[in-house]
């Protein structure tokens, strides 16, 4: 197998043994972005010198007999709302295109110190805000399986380097399923982890009280890895959680045997694909093989998440987003004859359509005389759905369910039906939420060659206990290091 297409743990035994150098994966990676993203068109700035000198400093690390990490000498790339010091950050908006920050994201630092090779900055739905990296303001991202199709989104540049080979592992933010949704149409894994398990310091904020980063892998077990460099207390972030950190990799093989799982019949309602209905049965069939019990729950207050999600992301979107008004940050007219007219001009030239749709939503559902009516009554409800994961998981340790109703949707098909758009987060969206952890891990394929996700959620900071199961169900599943072969518009499944 070629370099790009092996794991993080595969690379890292062969770099620990000195079996083949940084300086070598990188390369290997950086000719696979060279030969592949015309058409993928994941990312938006690649560092190739940068890279290459941080290959050569990982094998000089190695060289000199110091401890190194699993993830030095390991080709990284970076989703473009990490302030990254040294190359843009420009989270796929007009509004910031030349913005270059002067300080690292806490994740950028902790990869960084771990010896980590960052390759570039990958390509996103504009501001977090979309399901399919249609939103950028550059470029499209192709789903590597079937480039007539979507990556999914916001994440989708940072999945479709991973399914294709052009990163060994990614970084990604998640905000109402922006790492889960597309690691299942890309057919990779995609972890969300708790509200508070990981820095937030340095992320270009959508809606704060919902936004994580996250780790996209191509296994459970990079997925381990990465997470256990990334997490743990952070004193810039006031929303980090003073927690353990356990070692997530060493506890990958403890046994499930007797572990109780929650299947929510509110999960498997009408709308959902067959096909993708089908591959999660599957799933569930086989991790009750394995010696977990699996029953039916319910979560009664799911079909409240959508409304409920847009009207507290937007209000915090319209907030967060404010700053950007030509005087503070990035792009600014200057063809305006007054201020408030700049200010007007600024934010029309700079922002696209999908994050003024959401702006324009969350400023009316914040303005004097609706607040009580819409604001508030979402943060009630946003209660009662914590609650109803609270209760299931009082009987269980795991809850298995869908990451999307379909598999990716073709190019164009939902631009014009923003609610069509919204809906395709419906089953990620609760667990934004209530702040839970949930892990994306591919379980089938459709008959038309595309990826299916099987999601498991957790309680709060039992991220050990997911990878622990996903692992296992990987093992079983025969869909463990499936890539696309990309053969003309169409990707194939290779091993």
């Amino acid at each position: 197998m070629e370099l790009y297409n092996c794991s993080l743990e595969e690379l890292g035994r062969l770099f620990a043994r000195g079996e083949v150098s940084a300086l070598a994966i990188t390369r290997s990676v950086l000719d696979r972005i060279a030969e592949l993203d015309a058409q993928v068109g994941a990312y938006l700035e690649v560092d190739e010198n940068g890279a290459l000198a941080q290959a050569e400093a990982a094998d000089q690390r190695r060289r000199n007999g110091e401890k190194i990490s699993p993830l030095c000498g390991m080709p990284l790339g970076l989703k473009d709302l990490l302030s990254t010091k040294g190359m843009k950050t420009t989270c796929a908006s007009r509004m910031l295109a030349d913005y270059r920050p002067e300080f690292d994201a806490t994740v950028v630092t902790r990869l960084r110190e771990a010896g980590a090779v960052l390759l570039g900055k990958l390509n996103m739905d504009e501001f977090a805000m979309g399901s399919s990296t249609e939103n950028s303001a550059f470029h499209p991202t192709r789903n590597p399986w079937n480039l007539g199709r979507v990556p999914g989104g916001s994440s989708g540049g940072s999945t479709a380097a991973v399914a294709a080979g052009m990163a060994i592992a990614s970084l990604g933010s998640d905000t109402g399923g922006s790492i889960r949704q597309p690691a299942s149409f890309c057919g990779v894994v995609g972890l969300k982890p708790s509200y508070g398990r990981v820095s937030r310091y340095g992320l270009v904020a959508f809606a704060s009280s919902l936004d994580q980063i996250g780790p996209i892998t191509a296994t459970v077990a990079d997925a381990a890895l990465l997470l256990g460099v990334i997490a743990g207390f952070d004193a810039f972030d006031s929303t980090s959680v003073k927690a353990p950190v356990p070692d997530y990799y060493q506890g990958l093989d403890r046994e499930i045997e007797g572990l109780r799982i929650g299947v929510p019949r509110e999960y498997f309602a009408a709308g959902l694909d067959p096909e993708v209905e089908a591959a999660v049965n599957q799933a569930c069939r086989q991790l009750g093989s394995l010696g977990a019990r699996l029953d039916e729950v319910s979560l009664p207050h799911t079909d409240y998440a959508v409304a409920t999600y847009y009207l507290l992301a937007t209000a915090e979107a319209s907030s967060n987003l404010a700053r950007y008004d030509g005087v503070k940050y990035g792009f600014r007219d200057t063809q305006a004859e007054s201020l408030i007219e700049m200010y007007r001009r600024t934010r029309a030239q700079g922002f696209g359509e999908e994050v003024k749709r959401r702006i324009m939503l969350g400023t009316y559902a914040l303005s004097a005389g609706y607040y009580d009516a819409y604001y508030r009554k979402a943060q009630q409800v946003r209660t009662l759905i914590t609650q109803d994961f609270d209760q299931v998981f009082r009987d269980f340790d795991v809850i298995v369910a869908p990451v999307c109703p379909t598999p990716a949707f073709a190019f164009g098909e939902k631009v014009d039906d923003p609610l069509a758009m919204y809906l395709s987060d419906i089953l990620t969206i609760p667990v934004n939420l209530a702040g839970l952890p949930a892990i994306s891990v591919p379980c089938g394929l459709t008959a038309q060659g595309l990826p299916v996700g099987l999601q498991l959620i957790a309680r709060p900071f039992a991220e050990e206990m997911l990878l622990r199961v996903a692992r296992h169900y990987e093992q079983v599943s025969g869909w463990n290091g499936c890539r696309p072969q990309l053969q003309g518009n169409k990707g194939k499944a290779v091993r």
